[in-house]
């Protein structure tokens, strides 16, 4: 693989370990509907494409109408807004993200609204990230390639010189819709198989790894 110049990471999953919060949150909002609650691991397949689809996932089959989604998702937002701060870097990340060669471009590009992921960046990795995108109404989710797109644009770096390393099929699709290379990381929410048949060029077990393939 080539020597990338821009690296993008995901946030949920690749960077951050959100499951226990993001799954309080929206049981929070479950319970003040009074629907049933979701174990934490379900929320492994339930979060990934954005809240308003998480907030659907979560919902009875029989309560998924615009009202009720829009209800969930308030909800979510409150609670998470209590909650964010409660998570953690997965171990090593601070070690590879200081380990990086200085002159390489760093993002983060998530379907996190976009205040939120600025939130968590700010707070968990202050002073590292070169830029940071989160949803956001002119920003679809991934796998859309406007957010990556847009990022490596403004940074002036090219699809041929970048990266993007995620947990799930939705970062590998990303990846390949920006034209771009697809590293899948184990660590997270979802399987190799996900990521190998999702386009992923090379999977990871550990996050210090990362530095091997940069050679």
């Amino acid at each position: 693989m080539k020597t990338p110049e821009l690296i993008i990471f995901d946030l949920d999953g690749t960077l951050l370990d959100t499951l226990e919060s993001i799954a309080q949150a929206y049981n929070s909002a479950l319970t003040f509907s009074g629907y049933p609650t979701h174990p934490v691991e379900e929320f492994r397949r339930i979060i990934g494409d954005g809240a308003r689809v998480a907030a659907q996932r979560c919902l009875p089959n029989d309560r998924q109408t615009e009202s009720d989604i829009e209800s969930c998702l308030e909800q979510f937002q409150l609670h998470y807004e209590q909650l964010w701060a409660t998570a953690s870097p997965y171990a090593d990340i601070m070690k590879l993200l200081s380990s990086l060669p200085q002159n390489l471009k760093l993002a983060v590009l998530s379907n996190k609204d976009d205040r939120f992921t600025q939130h968590c960046v700010e707070h968990f990795f202050p002073d590292i990230f070169d830029y940071v995108l989160g949803h956001r109404p002119d920003i679809p989710h991934k796998p859309a390639p406007e957010g990556g797109n847009k990022l490596m644009t403004d940074l002036g770096i090219s699809p041929s010189s970048s990266w993007l390393i995620g947990d799930t099929a939705t970062d590998m699709n990303t990846a390949t819709a920006c034209g771009i290379k697809g590293v899948g990381v184990l660590w997270g929410f979802r399987d190799k198989d996900e990521l190998i048949s999702s386009g992923a060029e090379v999977t990871v077990d550990a996050p210090m790894q990362i530095l091997e393939l940069l050679g």
